[in-house]
C-alpha cells in the first residue's frame, strides 16, 4: 500500500465506566495508544474526542452527559467520518464506536475491527 489513510480510532469513551474518571480515562489511553500504533504504520489517525472535547468544554459542558455534551459528543465524530478513509474498531462494547462504525460503513468508508489488518504503508 502506498496511500496513507486518515483513520478515525473508535472505541469505548464512557461504556462500563459509571463516568468513572480514572476508567474513562483508560478507555483515552486505549484508543491513544491504538492511534499511536496507527501512526507508526504510515496513517493518520484521528479521535472524535480530540476534536468533541475541547468544543464540548468551550460550549459550556458542566458535566458529561449533560445536554451539552450529547449535543456534541457523537454528532462531531460522526461528522469527522466525512473527512476520513476509514473506521478503526477497537475494545470492548460501546454503542457510540458501533455508531461510528455503522456511520462508516453508510458512508463507504472501509472498516477494520483489529489492527494487524491494517495495512503498512511502504
Amino acid at each position: 500500500m502506498k496511500k496513507s489513510m486518515m483513520i478515525l480510532v473508535a472505541g469505548p469513551y464512557r461504556s462500563g465506566t459509571n463516568d468513572d474518571p480514572a476508567l474513562i480515562a483508560a478507555n483515552v489511553k486505549n484508543m491513544t495508544d491504538t492511534a499511536l500504533a496507527v501512526y507508526r504504520l504510515g496513517h493518520m489517525p484521528v479521535l472524535g474526542e480530540w476534536f468533541a472535547l475541547p468544543l464540548i468544554e468551550a460550549a459550556g459542558s458542566k458535566q458529561i452527559g449533560d445536554d451539552v455534551f450529547n449535543e456534541l459528543f457523537h454528532p462531531v465524530a460522526v461528522q469527522l467520518i466525512d473527512h476520513c478513509d476509514a473506521v478503526l474498531r477497537i475494545g470492548g462494547p460501546s454503542a457510540g464506536a458501533d455508531e461510528m462504525v455503522a456511520t462508516g460503513l453508510a458512508k463507504q468508508k472501509e472498516i477494520f475491527y483489529n489492527l494487524d489488518n491494517l495495512p503498512a504503508v511502504e
